[in-house]
């Protein structure tokens, strides 16, 4: 049975082979820490892919204690001036390590999540794990 016709794997799908692509990238900018004139790399965020799938959701307010919520982007990301070494490299190394580990966690909770769902298809099918 292929998965990938099922839209939240083939959500899931596509946020792998992103982290995948995007950990290359990273780890080429680390490689090249000390390369002169070498500028550091990194993908576009992952929401511009989610938007092909459905246009932007408008969180509603169904109790009149929910604090109301916001269509914008990921809040407190601000593109930061790439900053130059005297060789013009511009790789930092802790932004590097931030920006890695944080797409391993990603990359983590696609598999749980993934594991999860297809856990739950094999028990609704009665089928065992």
């Amino acid at each position: 049975m292929d998965l990938t016709g099922i839209g939240l794997f083939n959500l899931a799908d596509k946020r792998l082979g992103y982290l995948d692509q995007r950990q290359g990238l990273l780890a080429q900018d680390v490689a090249n820490l000390d390369t002169p004139g070498w500028v550091d790399k990194d993908l576009e965020p992952f929401a511009a892919e989610l938007s092909q799938f459905a246009p932007a959701a408008t969180p509603v307010m169904t109790n009149p204690m929910h604090l109301p919520g916001t269509t914008g982007g990921a809040q407190g990301s601000s593109a930061r001036p790439h900053a130059r070494s005297l060789d013009g490299n511009t790789v930092d190394l802790s932004t590097e390590l931030t920006k890695i580990a944080s797409s391993d966690n990603a990359h983590e909770l696609v598999t749980d999540l993934y594991k999860k769902y297809l856990g739950m298809f094999k028990t609704a099918l009665g089928r065992s794990s």
